[in-house]
């Protein structure tokens, strides 16, 4: 699958997100099935980490770092 550069810094803030949705998901005390959501939120935080090596290459096309979409300074 190829994934314009243009679009490569919202597919990272997107997951991004969704790392950040589910985790706080997780502290929810009306949660069911909780093995679910902890096995779909690790497998997002690898495809994450993917993503950040895969963006590390068109970082330059892009005109966007990294680091801030990371939110880091």
């Amino acid at each position: 699958m190829h994934i314009p550069d243009t679009w490569a810094p919202l597919v990272v803030s997107g997951i991004k997100d969704a790392i950040q949705f589910n985790s706080e998901l997780l502290r929810s005390e009306t949660l069911r099935n909780r093995g679910d959501y902890e096995e779909h939120l690790l497998v997002l935080s690898q495809f994450f980490e993917y993503l950040k090596t895969e963006y590390k290459k068109v970082e330059p096309a892009t005109g966007i770092p990294l680091a801030s979409l990371l939110g880091e300074r």
